[in-house]
């Protein structure tokens, strides 16, 4: 095979390549990174968890809990039932 060959040969590869680029990968980035960004989070939680160290989100979710209580409150009317849950939980 010639340099020369071997020259065109690369540029022909290198243009496959942008095309390939263009038409299938540059399409799905923002989805793939988002997937990767997805399963990062989920693999740090799990070994978060498996170290023993509490997840962050259960402090912030205490704030909702009055607000859950209340919706819990109109639910269980709604549904016809008069008391729910145990004794101080709800009614």
């Amino acid at each position: 095979m010639t340099p020369a060959l071997r020259g065109r040969l690369a540029r022909v590869r290198r243009r496959v390549e942008a095309v390939h680029e263009e038409w299938f990968a540059a399409r799905w980035r923002q989805a793939l990174r988002r997937e990767d960004r997805r399963r990062a989070d989920a693999f740090r939680a799990v070994l978060l968890r498996s170290l023993g160290v509490d997840d962050p989100a259960s402090y912030e979710t205490l704030d909702l809990v009055p607000y859950l209580v209340a919706d819990l409150h109109e639910w269980h009317r709604r549904t016809g039932r008069e008391r729910f849950g145990d004794t101080g939980v709800c009614c």
